[in-house]
């Protein structure tokens, strides 16, 4: 008896950042409430999954990825009963949803870090790393994600460890209580009926216990980065799995850098920890040089394949173009001039119909672009302040890293959503708690609502296309096959299973390209990003930026 596929394979997931999405109150921040009241707007797009970023309680040091009490939504996001009250109403709707876990670290106002920060002596401080030195300076040369030292001294003495902010310190996974209590939390919220989570940096929960310093070339600190994924992080991920997740018909995707092609099994293949994890293998294109020329497009092409090719073979990934962390796609891989809602829907189309789930980004579907930022005083991200601060003390130009984090910024996903060419996009009646990009009354849903070819509107067909009867089981079940690959700016690809096939074939350059293949007959045209397809000695004649499936 073939096994069932399991039900997010043929899913496709929203993104939203809490924040930034709707205020319901006019207090500048969106809230659970807001999220509420735009279920008809998500239902009508199709989704089938809702991943809200941290909503728990928490100082906001990193936009709530410093939780300071894990049973607990934050106020400014509304109450446990306004979750309570999302999850029911989203249901209604057929739409599940699923929250940030983040357990690699908490706050440093979370009761556990204040009990251990009271008494070295208590449960409590073996819930965390804390380390005497005997000449008092810091235990290593490890420098964090968010720049500086991994360690910060309390005032009696102990150095404590924290792979991002300092006031991000980290969990001692090593302490069986420690797991425990986690493993509680995590039932507790799946009881209430989310349907599961987001894993937040999960490959940096088993560290190097020796804490050894690491001699650089150049003096500079040791990356901390280097060691994800350090051996022995399988027992406690193992655990994870079977005290939580187990228990439930969940969604689980991991934020898993740092896994190879060795580990990547264990994490999404069919037993794996994880359902899936997400393939950041491609996402960092928009640092590399001329991103609208050939060869921009064949050195994304050869990620994309090298990826497909192997996950298809042993795993599950979460594919996307964007998320809270990253610029908009449109900036990552699109020069200025190439970017229009032809080329956003190329890009769209492209990443849609690959093996794995599909995620989009809250504003990704109207298109939204980076926001132009005068002053590192305009930006809100933790990580580009330390970052801006550390760099101009060792002689950088401050412009010069503000330009940096103007292009890549955590900030230009975390602008807020653009829903009408009102006061505010439509986001809040008060001040919104960060800014509002510009160009929000030419770019927003409202205007694209009532345009038949507008990007949102593509993005529905696609949602549609893709979860279909006719391609379900190509989505959930088929091969991954790369064909054209000698095209030039041409990618191309095809999913296969049984007797069905679906061809994706997108142009992604600002130029017509010929397809040097015949079309023969039987071909059904299922998605086009244009209004026709031209035809040349029964060769297709692709316009600029054009995506067809077939």
């Amino acid at each position: 008896m073939a096994k069932s596929v399991k039900w997010w394979k043929n899913a496709v997931v929203y993104q939203i950042y809490p924040r930034s999405f709707q205020d319901s109150n006019g207090d500048g921040i969106g809230d659970l409430k807001g999220i509420e009241q735009r279920l008809p707007y998500l239902q009508e797009l199709g989704i089938d999954v809702i991943w809200i970023s941290p909503i728990f309680r928490s100082p906001m040091e990193d936009n709530g990825y410093d939780i300071s009490d894990y049973y607990q939504v934050d106020p400014i996001f509304g109450t446990n009963e306004d979750m309570d009250s999302l999850i029911c109403e989203a249901g209604k709707r057929g739409i599940k949803i699923i929250l940030d876990l983040v357990v690699n670290h908490c706050s440093d106002e979370h009761e556990w870090f204040q009990r251990a920060v009271e008494d070295e002596n208590s449960k409590e401080a073996a819930y965390f790393y804390f380390v005497r030195t005997k000449d008092g300076k810091e235990p290593n040369n490890w420098r964090s994600n968010f720049g500086g030292s991994v360690w910060s001294k309390l005032k009696d003495g102990r150095w404590y460890y924290h792979t991002f902010s300092p006031k991000q310190p980290d969990l001692n996974w090593e302490n069986p209580l420690l797991r425990q209590e986690i493993y509680k939390m995590i039932n507790w919220w799946m009881e209430k009926g989310i349907a599961g989570f987001r894993i937040d940096a999960i490959t940096f929960i088993k560290k190097d216990l020796t804490f050894a310093s690491v001699e650089m070339d150049d003096k500079k600190r040791y990356p901390v980065e280097n060691l994800e994924n350090y051996p022995g992080i399988e027992k406690f991920l193992q655990e994870l799995k079977k005290e939580t997740f187990d228990k439930f018909d969940c969604l689980t995707v991991a934020e898993a850098p740092g896994v190879d092609e060795e580990s990547f099994e264990s994490y999404a293949g069919e037993s794996g920890y994880f359902s899936m994890i997400f393939d950041f293998s491609w996402e960092n294109m928009e640092e590399e040089a001329d991103k609208s020329k050939p060869e921009a497009v064949e050195r994304l092409k050869k990620r994309i394949f090298n990826s497909q090719c192997f996950n298809s073979r042993h795993g599950w990934c979460g594919v996307f173009l964007e998320n809270h962390d990253q610029s908009r796609c449109l900036n990552k891989y699109l020069e200025e001039k190439d970017r229009n809602r032809y080329s956003a829907s190329a890009l769209a189309t492209l990443y849609f119909f690959l093996h794995g789930t599909p995620y989009i980004y809250e504003g990704q579907e109207i298109g939204m672009k980076n926001a132009k930022w005068n002053s590192i005083d305009e930006m809100m991200d933790v990580r580009a302040k330390i970052t801006w601060k550390e760099r101009v003390e060792q002689g950088e130009d401050g412009q010069e890293v503000l330009k940096y984090f103007s292009e890549l910024g955590r900030d230009n996903a975390r602008t807020p959503m653009q829903w009408n060419d009102s006061e505010n996009a439509g986001f809040t009646t008060g001040k919104p708690w960060m800014k509002v990009q510009e160009n929000y009354r030419e770019i927003n849903v409202a205007k694209q609502q009532n345009e038949t070819d507008s990007l949102l509107a593509y993005y529905k067909k696609l949602i549609k296309l893709r979860k279909c009867e006719k391609l379900a089981d190509v989505m959930s079940k088929g091969d991954f096959c790369p064909v054209f690959e000698e095209k030039e700016g041409m990618i191309a690809y095809k999913r296969t299973y049984a007797d069905k096939e679906a061809l994706v074939l997108v142009n992604l350059l600002n130029q017509d390209q010929i397809l040097s293949w015949e079309w023969g007959t039987g071909k059904e045209i299922l998605l086009n990003n244009y209004k026709d397809i031209r035809m040349q000695d029964q060769k297709i004649v692709f316009y600029p930026y054009q995506a067809i499936v077939l």
